[in-house]
């Protein structure tokens, strides 16, 4: 089989890695619950690959984004749900729908300042809809959370629910009370250590994560941009832990833990604080 420009190239080989026999193991083994994760990673590396202004490597991850959507499409096809070319006739007839400024006949064209006004109520319209092809089980309780989407990243809808809740006065008025909500948790998680209880270990971690996502809320710090700095400065130092290894003409797995915990420090010590530097410029 050869490349091509041709999205059915890429249908088909996504059919031929789900044929059974034939078909790659791995492949064969993925369900939309497995491959769910790999869709968010993927979407993370358009980002990342927009973030560093390479074009070369947006193309390559849009592909492997393209991909996650052909093998979701193709395990829907096998249990006769949709197929692909379901995918894009109903995004096509949702954007056509939604760009009636666009699309419509030359009589029925909008004012840009009615576009937004059209567009949000196109929205609400196929809310709806959707609400009405629901199970009425489903729909029989409308929650204040409802609106929340549940395909965001944790951090992000954790922040998203709090403020939903917060709306109708359920929140901490003080970080300090977060605070010590934050130390109950790490105390439950102590408790869930001594008990050797791995599920309850799992659980209270998610509590305290959901805690410290609370705590960045009420002091007005986006949890994913706090944690991508983070992320950032332990690549920083630990670099730098391995750079002054190098000097010495030694490997990682050569240093011990307390050498490299002495390195980590100097490498803290190497960075000035971003208070000390911001009090330093109001001199």
């Amino acid at each position: 089989m050869t490349p091509s420009r041709d999205i059915s190239r890429l249908i088909e080989i996504m059919a031929a890695l789900r044929t059974p026999v034939t078909g790659c193991p791995w492949d064969l083994e993925q369900n939309f619950a497995t491959i769910a994760p790999y869709t968010i990673e993927e979407a993370y590396e358009v980002v990342e690959a927009i973030s560093r202004g390479d074009l070369d490597d947006l193309c390559e991850e849009l592909g492997d984004l393209l991909l996650q959507v052909v093998f979701h499409a193709q395990m829907a096809e096998e249990q006769n749900a949709f197929a692909f070319g379901d995918v894009v006739e109903a995004i096509t007839r949702k954007m056509i729908r939604r760009h009636p400024h666009v699309f419509a006949d030359k009589d029925g064209n909008l004012a840009a300042s009615h576009v937004k006004e059209v567009w949000d109520r196109i929205k609400a319209d196929e809310k709806a809809e959707r609400a009405a092809r629901r199970p009425p089980e489903e729909i029989s309780h409308k929650s204040l959370l409802s609106g929340v989407k549940a395909g965001q990243p944790a951090l992000t809808r954790a922040m998203e629910l709090q403020r939903k809740a917060s709306t109708v006065g359920f929140d901490w008025n003080d970080p300090r009370a977060v605070l010590a909500k934050i130390r109950e948790e790490a105390d439950e998680i102590e408790a869930a250590l001594d008990r050797n209880d791995s599920e309850g270990l799992a659980e209270e971690t998610g509590d305290l994560m959901f805690a410290l996502v609370n705590l960045a809320r009420h002091v007005d710090a986006d949890p994913e941009a706090a944690l991508r700095a983070t992320n950032a400065k332990f690549e920083r130092r630990f670099a730098y832990i391995e750079r002054a290894l190098e000097a010495q003409g030694r490997t990682l797995e050569q240093a011990s833990l307390a050498e490299m915990d002495a390195l980590w420090n100097a490498a803290k010590g190497d960075e000035k604080p971003a208070s000390e530097g911001r009090n330093q410029a109001h001199h």
